[in-house]
């Protein structure tokens, strides 16, 4: 009998033990009486261990995958390709090909003759037609517009094809569009330029900015915010004899009922001596000058009350600027020294992100996501967002615009007989 129950005590130990170490449960008052002192506290030790080295152990591996963390980000961060393969090829045999267009997840191609929507495998989603002379493109979020210079039609279109058309009576020399559609348009006549609003289904908003050029000014430059509510202008007039430049913002929300003209603020002293020849919107929150003098940034953030947040002066001249939601790259021509030209990246607020000098006979300077593609109508060379070249490559085939593919390793290639997309190595 007392065999029986050493039996039954021992295997209970046993057990208990199991229990405390694989479980890492602390042991219940009713069964510390089964052990002794000495197995209480071997037990204890057991379960103290056990806890040890689970903790070892998962600090271990939080530092295996810190550091393969670590390391792909270094890996991504600076690796540089050296060539390319082709992935897939598709011919476009565009005799009237004006220009490619980064659309959405896609991209928009348009000649004089019309335009064509093509997914990422280069086939084509949907196509439409119009005669034009000179077709310009603007394009924000999901809409995109297409309009003929010193013409008087406008196409919007959205991602599932045409959504609306406008005409207008006065030539149109500038277009933009909004993250919803909305179109702004400049036309213009001997004594006044006029900017018009339209929905994107083509109808007229019935609103409107009259200039007459021998007081107000002219319009230079236009830019739509993301939400469509608000219209950032460069107008250029004349005072004491002098050619001045002014950087004016207009709210058509209901903030901007009970201002004057809808004008929320404006800009003088910074232009002073200079030329605006382009504003854009970044989002509905941060906006660019771009003039002689280098770039300045806006905040729209207080709406009733637009505030200028940094200028980055150049004295050099500036030969491209390019952007997208959260950057700004501006490349400078360098007058003498090694490099001919100078590449500089700064965020939305205007805060620097780098400066890259490099020499490389460009025409095209694009950013998507976060590369920065240089490109001319044979070869490309492309930086990321710190500075590192990731990628040179010349190619066989002329080449109109480069954006990122499918892949983090892929780019699309078009030109105007050849739509590519190629995976880097």
């Amino acid at each position: 009998m007392s065999d029986m129950s050493s039996m039954s005590r021992e295997s209970k130990k046993q057990k208990l033990r199991q229990r405390v170490i694989s479980a890492g449960a602390p042991i219940p008052p009713e069964l510390r009486s089964e052990l002794n002192p000495d197995g209480e506290e071997a037990a204890v030790q057991a379960y103290k261990k056990a806890r040890r080295r689970k903790l070892i152990l998962l600090v271990a591996l939080l530092a295996v995958i810190g550091g393969a963390g670590g390391g792909l980000y270094y890996y991504q961060r600076n690796y540089q390709y050296v060539s390319f393969e082709t992935a897939w090829q598709t011919d476009m045999n565009e005799g009237s090909l004006v220009g490619y267009e980064s659309f959405g997840n896609n991209v928009l191609k348009y000649t004089k003759d019309g335009a064509s929507y093509l997914d990422n495998h280069g086939k084509t989603v949907w196509t439409e037609s119009y005669e034009m002379k000179n077709p310009i493109v603007t394009k924000q979020g999901d809409y995109a517009a297409i309009a003929d210079r010193q013409g008087n039609k406008i196409y919007i279109f959205g991602s599932t094809g045409k959504v609306g058309e406008a005409s207008t009576v006065l030539p149109i020399s500038k277009v933009t569009i909004s993250g919803t559609g909305i179109v702004a348009v400049v036309v213009e006549d001997s004594t006044a330029s006029y900017v018009m609003f339209y929905d994107r289904d083509g109808s007229s908003l019935q609103v409107g900015i009259k200039t007459i050029i021998s007081g107000d000014g002219y319009v230079l430059g236009e830019a739509l915010s993301e939400d469509g509510t608000q219209l950032m202008c460069s107008v250029v007039y004349i005072k004491n004899g002098e050619l001045k430049n002014r950087v004016v913002f207009y709210d058509f929300s209901e903030v901007g009922k009970n201002v004057p003209d809808r004008i929320v603020g404006g800009f003088d002293d910074p232009f002073d001596g200079t030329i605006v020849p382009r504003v854009f919107y970044m989002n509905n929150s941060y906006s660019c000058a771009i003039s002689g003098k280098g770039l300045t940034f806006f905040s729209t953030e207080n709406i009733a009350s637009p505030a200028l947040v940094a200028q980055i002066p150049v004295e050099s001249e500036i030969q491209s600027v390019c952007y997208n939601k959260e950057y700004v790259a501006m490349v400078l021509k360098n007058p003498s020294g090694e490099y001919t030209s100078s590449l500089q990246v700064y965020r939305k607020d205007g805060s620097h992100m780098f400066t890259k000098d490099f020499t490389y006979e460009y025409t095209h300077l694009d950013i998507d996501d976060d590369l920065i593609i240089l490109y001319n109508e044979n070869s490309c060379e492309i930086f990321n967002m710190a500075g590192v070249q990731k990628l040179y490559a010349t190619f066989d085939f002329t080449v109109s615009k480069i954006r990122k593919g499918r892949f983090p390793n892929t780019l699309v290639v078009s030109g105007p007989q050849q739509m590519r997309e190629i995976k880097l190595r």
